[in-house]
């Protein structure tokens, strides 16, 4: 397993962490980062980062498998 997929992983478990988090926000209102950290203080704001580097990191990630594949099918054809 590469570097890579390693880090592609933590950024979807991440991601995943973020999205139950605004779902129980939408939902029930409570914020679980906020309640975990005692409001909005430098330790939610970390976690608030990591879940859009994480975002960015996946869609990156994904733009550039995309263009990988691309240019391996060109040069088999």
């Amino acid at each position: 397993m590469s570097a890579i997929n390693i880090i592609n992983i933590i950024a979807f478990i991440i991601l995943l962490i973020g999205g139950l988090n605004w779902g129980l926000v939408g939902i029930f209102n409570f914020n679980l980062v906020e309640w975990i950290f005692g409001g909005y203080n430098a330790g939610s704001m970390i976690i608030y980062i990591l879940v859009l580097v994480s975002a960015v990191w996946l869609i990156i990630s994904a733009i550039m498998s995309r263009a990988i594949t691309f240019m391996n099918d060109k040069k088999s054809a």
